[in-house]
């Protein structure tokens, strides 16, 4: 085994027009601190057992050969077939002149990056990549209180900082699971912040807010012309994204049809806009975020399998608030400091310590601010007669002879509608503003109240 300290990041290129073999683009990065994450070259073949060599930094031999790093015991491959090292991406392999070739997703391939989750066919067998679970999860570091914009001297907040620490060095998709406003979005911001890319744009789409005829659009972009309402051309959240971080709030939202589309780029690295034949690379890093359980929805049949596990190469876990209140006067400190109020009496910041925080880390920052406003915290909760108010008006509008999902997203429309148009009135038309309030990026919100004809 040689060492190599190279780190590339690599845009994976190739036409149907060159079935023989793909190239990448190749540029160069300086030398980091913090090492690609590490992962597993995994055996699967129906003639030979399973075997698994672990990926660190050098370079490693896959082959027939007694003194390859990685012996594969099938007719078709070469003694010396190919070669692989750990890349910030995943894992970059190259083909060392096997006479049967190495391929993946039916092409030919001489040399390539892939994602960790992709595998690759030489003869009659497949290596799987995938990350290697047992060396992130056992990742040991300093004590951390701060991440980026986090904070938390809590075990569970210094515990996600190490991994995010240690995911440094790697552009592998993330997946990071919590309820609603744990900070999911500080977290995939923290991650591209310190990662190889963090000159490049950051664009977050919410897919539990986008309409379901245009999700496609939003993603990939559009022609002119390309349906009905396409008035001009639209570039799309992965041609935003390019050279930088994509994240995908709310993915488990993005509708079945959708889902295949999304995984074609995951594992081709390029898309086609609506209305066009040609296909774009995708030079993107993806983080993902859910407050839902994406593995129950697998086991329900509403996320598909593949997808699932392409995103969570890399799994986090962002704690609510209530698991971690020795937490509270530090994210107090930090919320007065970003938002420029006057530091807490004590006895406020006691009051707060005593709730219970179903809305997490955003309802702190609400009550803050209510506080600031008018002298005095907010209830804790809806009294039980705007409830009911609720429940009636709920009951008036649905109607259970027509499916769940047109339900779900005639409601979703109408409540983003009302709330859009009370955000634009509060803030007397102040975009910066009103995006900080909602925690939305601009360009969103700017799509969203177009849309909505409120622009």
């Amino acid at each position: 085994m040689t060492k190599s300290a190279c780190h590339v990041y690599t845009e994976r290129v190739g036409s149907n027009e060159n079935q023989g073999s793909s190239t990448v683009a190749i540029t160069p990065f300086s030398a980091a601190t913090v090492e690609p994450l590490s992962a597993v070259a995994r055996v699967r073949s129906p003639s030979d057992e399973e075997r698994v060599l672990r990926l660190g930094p050098g370079n490693y031999r896959i082959g027939a050969a007694p003194e390859c790093d990685l012996i594969v015991k099938d007719a078709a491959v070469s003694r010396t077939h190919l070669e692989v090292r750990l890349a910030a991406e995943g894992v970059s392999i190259t083909d060392l002149g096997s006479r049967n070739g190495t391929f993946y997703l039916g092409q030919r391939v001489e040399k390539m990056t892939l994602a960790l989750g992709s595998r690759i066919t030489i003869g009659e067998t497949e290596i799987e990549f995938a990350a290697d679970r047992e060396d992130f999860e056992g990742t040991q570091g300093q004590s951390l209180t701060s991440y980026g914009a986090l904070t938390g001297k809590s075990g569970s907040m210094s515990r996600l900082f190490t991994l995010m620490k240690r995911l440094e060095g790697s552009l592998v998709n993330v997946l990071i699971e919590g309820e609603s406003g744990t900070g999911k979005e500080l977290i995939a911001r923290a991650i591209h912040d310190h990662s190889r890319v963090k000159n490049g744009p950051f664009v977050a789409i919410n897919c539990g807010a986008l309409d379901r005829a245009l999700v496609r659009s939003e993603l990939f972009g559009h022609k002119k012309g390309a349906f009905t309402g396409a008035l001009g051309e639209a570039s799309g959240a992965f041609a935003e994204a390019e050279g930088g971080t994509l994240f995908l709030d709310e993915v488990g939202e993005l509708p079945l049809d959708i889902q295949p589309v999304l995984l074609r780029v995951l594992e081709s690295g390029t898309y086609t806009r609506i209305g066009e034949t040609r296909s774009r690379g995708a030079k993107v890093r993806i983080i993902a975020a859910t407050h839902r359980s994406l593995k129950d929805d697998v086991a329900d049949g509403i996320f598909r399998t593949d997808l699932y596990y392409r995103l969570m190469v890399v799994t986090l876990f962002a704690p609510p608030l209530r698991e971690r209140m020795e937490d509270l006067p530090l994210l107090v400190e930090k919320i007065v400091e970003s938002l420029d109020l006057a530091p807490l009496r004590a006895d406020v910041v006691e009051a707060l310590s005593k709730r219970s925080y179903p809305g997490n880390v955003r309802e702190l920052k609400h009550a803050i601010l209510a506080y600031s406003a008018v002298g005095e915290l907010p209830g804790a909760a809806p009294s039980a007669q705007q409830g009911d108010q609720l429940d009636i008006a709920l009951r008036a509008f649905l109607d259970s002879t027509r499916p769940y999902a047109e339900q779900k997203e005639a409601l979703l429309d109408r409540m983003t509608r009302l709330y859009l148009e009370g955000l634009i009135q509060s803030t007397s038309g102040n975009r910066s503003e009103a995006a900080r309030i909602a925690e939305l990026q601009r360009g969103y919100l700017r799509r969203l109240l177009e849309k909505y004809g409120l622009s």
